[in-house]
């Protein structure tokens, strides 16, 4: 457990490498960034190998598991993880959040670690509202009427559909990437050829071969796409094998396939999702008060302008240069800092 004394020490320096960026009163306006970096972004990396006894609880039509850390009575954190990583996404920064008295939930997503089905005859669904609603489901589960949400990929997405169609459940929002809610009509437009090259796997997964191929090669796989996504991280080989664990989940390939194949339309979604992903079509804007975060994984993007319009409410951006795709697990120091800073606009 990391003391108090050790998280002010921790935060006051990824104060000094992150300082808050002004908030823009005009939901138009260009974002005012900090851009930190990397070196100082890293410090405190890596220090915690265990999330601690794994906590399972029925929600919706899966068996959820997760992780808990901080008192029973604190503020709410969930914080979501993206594909291919889990919770340990967060093992630096939830303890740090427990630690300034947040109670901090981390959840597998449906398809990792020990959350599964609680029927066989469930639809295996990756579509972005299915996921979402897991999460709301989890909520209930626990009894949490609202949280302070944190994301980075599917994680980050997740988050910003629970702010837009519950956002009454949503006390603040830091979203990685900044806005991720899938557009289906805009997914069928080509990128540019150098951006296609990098989605790649996209493509594999909608192929049969791509279905065997992740399934025989999963973790070569999987490490494949952390060292692209995060050249910069210097991560062993024991750090990417407690992440790893997560995908032996019988239904994690034909989670990420389906969730790939429906965002360019290629697998139907499920009819009771019909209505929520008619309001995400309209492209929605967030009003809970939000932090995003660029990264180097965003390129041209990192500067958070192509997206400002998307967050109506208090709002703040940040730039982490020399930071990959997996933001927490790699910079978990200013990370957490955000997570604070948010919950208090």
């Amino acid at each position: 457990m990391i003391s108090r004394r050790l998280f002010g020490q921790t935060i006051a320096a990824g104060v000094a490498a992150t300082s808050l960026a002004a908030c823009s009163p005009k939901p138009g306006a260009e974002p005012v960034v900090t851009a930190p970096t990397g070196a100082d972004l890293r410090a405190g990396s890596g220090k915690n190998t265990s999330l601690g006894q794994v906590k399972q609880i029925t929600a919706g039509v899966v068996d959820m598991g997760y992780f808990e850390f901080g008192p029973a009575t604190g503020q709410p954190v969930v914080l979501l993880h993206g594909w291919p990583y889990d919770p340990y996404s967060y093992a630096d920064v939830a303890p740090l959040l427990a630690a300034q008295g947040y109670r901090v939930i981390v959840p597998f997503l449906r398809g990792y670690g020990s959350t599964t089905f609680r029927s066989p005859q469930t639809v295996r669904n990756g579509q972005q509202s299915a996921i979402a609603l897991d999460v709301i489901a989890l909520l209930d589960a626990l009894k949490i009427d609202k949280a302070v949400f944190g994301g980075y990929d599917w994680g980050s997405r997740t988050a910003a559909i629970i702010a837009v169609l519950w956002p009454e459940r949503v006390k603040a929002l830091v979203a990685v990437s900044g806005y991720l809610i899938v557009n289906l009509t805009a997914n069928q437009q080509p990128l540019a050829p150098a951006a296609e090259l990098g989605w790649w796997y996209q493509y594999y997964f909608a192929t049969e071969r791509g279905v065997l191929g992740y399934t025989r090669n999963r973790h070569d796989f999987t490490k494949l796409i952390w060292k692209n996504a995060s050249p910069a991280w210097n991560f062993d080989d024991a750090t990417f094998d407690r992440s790893a664990a997560a995908f032996d989940n019988p239904d994690h390939v034909a989670i990420v396939v389906h969730n790939y194949r429906w965002r360019l339309s290629l697998a139907p979604g499920e009819p009771q999702y019909d209505s929520y992903e008619q309001k995400l079509q309209a492209a929605p804007p967030i009003a809970v008060p939000a932090i995003t975060i660029g990264s180097d994984f965003d390129g041209a993007a990192a500067n958070g302008v192509a997206y400002r319009g998307k967050f109506t409410g208090k709002y703040a951006h940040r730039v982490f240069t020399g930071i990959g795709h997996n933001v927490p697990q790699e910079a978990p120091v200013p990370f957490t800092q955000a997570i604070v800073d948010v919950d208090h606009f």
